[in-house]
């Protein structure tokens, strides 16, 4: 059996050993001086001419007097004298004298923003580097903070994620449990995506900006254009729903063309817009209306519009236009009304539009 321990060399209770208390506290003595090593000063090579008991050094270069003999060494005065202990690498200590943390790399106590510490392959904060992430933190909160200009710095904070080639990426991934909610940077490209998933495979852009242009585009924003492509015939002094059976785009399957309505997709801010040209059958002079209906039932304010006559066929339009604010599942549908007289409202020239502004 070993008399001492292999890294702080404590000593070991023998067996049958007599005074077997002498060794133990000495075992704990050198405990109290190495954990939660703290040193006074790690660069003077002269032992202080009054040292209180209890203080701790790392000994300079050369040291001198007392010292000599013991660069590097971790000198401990105690009961008036001198003691000394050799470090190992990975042995930490902190400077009070400089507010500074260091470490031993097997030959020398090194500052950890130390050069030497530069080019290092793998870091871990709170938790072992994984593979994929040679830095890797584990905590709850981090703070990135400019170097104000009374500590020598310009008052700036800016971080920099640089990539090789135009089709690399650049950004931020989000994650829930390891599995991707969001990202945010420039993505297989020079524009800024934003984009979120809801199973970390299928991804839906919320959010590009054209390098090229500063241009925004929203693919998913949801929004519709809609038109007839047959004369709505109207009865007089009816309020009926025109029929908008084909659809120039249609983002998000917003309008549902089988039963002729717009489908709030998620709760938010709404415009809509219509546009209803007067097509005569009998008279010319049937006042031409138009409003929208949410939910089939209350008439969305301010969307109400009329045109008084006489008018010109296929050449009188009325156009309504309106913002209102859904619930997700709400409807929306445009409905025409002809005071007086039947009539239609021509076939390609009525529309109905609508897209989500907040």
């Amino acid at each position: 059996m070993a008399d001492t321990s292999s890294c702080l060399s404590l000593p070991f209770i023998q067996p049958n050993q007599a005074q077997k208390h002498v060794t133990h506290n000495e075992a704990l003595r050198i405990l109290d001086i190495l954990t939660q090593l703290g040193v006074q000063a790690d660069d003077q090579p002269v032992p202080p001419a009054t040292p209180a008991e209890g203080d701790r050094y790392i000994v300079g270069d050369s040291g001198t007097g007392d010292w000599a003999g013991h660069d590097g060494d971790i000198a401990l005065f105690e009961n008036g004298v001198w003691q000394f202990f050799t470090p190992k690498p990975g042995w930490r200590a902190y400077v009070i004298g400089r507010d500074s943390l260091i470490v031993h790399d097997g030959t020398d106590w090194i500052d950890l923003d130390s050069a030497e510490l530069q080019e290092i392959e793998a870091f871990g904060l709170g938790m072992i580097s994984l593979p994929s992430s040679p830095f890797s933190a584990k905590l709850n909160a981090a703070l990135w903070t400019a170097l104000y200009r009374d500590d020598g710095g310009n008052g700036s904070m800016i971080s920099t994620l640089n990539k090789e080639a135009s089709g690399d990426d650049a950004g931020f991934i989000l994650q829930q449990d390891f599995e991707t909610r969001g990202l945010f940077g420039l993505f297989g490209s020079d524009n800024i995506r934003l984009a979120t998933s809801a199973d970390g495979t299928s991804f839906h852009d919320g959010l590009i900006v054209d390098a090229g242009t500063g241009v925004v585009d929203q693919p998913n924003l949801p929004r519709f254009k809609g038109v007839t492509n047959f004369d709505n015939y109207l009865s007089a002094d009816a309020w009926t729903k025109i029929a908008i059976n084909l659809t120039e785009f249609n983002d998000q399957n917003a309008f549902d063309s089988a039963n002729n309505h717009f489908v709030a997709p998620a709760a938010g801010s709404y415009v809509f817009a219509a546009a209803l040209t007067f097509k005569q059958n009998a008279s010319n002079q049937a006042r031409i209306g138009a409003r929208l209906l949410r939910n089939g039932a209350e008439v969305i304010s301010g969307s109400l519009g009329e045109n008084t006559g006489p008018h010109i066929s296929e050449q009188t339009c009325l156009n309504i236009q309106c913002m209102v604010l859904l619930n997700a599942g709400d409807t929306v549908e445009l409905q025409g009304h002809l005071r007086g007289f039947d009539g239609y409202f021509l076939a390609d020239q009525t529309s109905f539009w609508g897209y989500k502004v907040g």
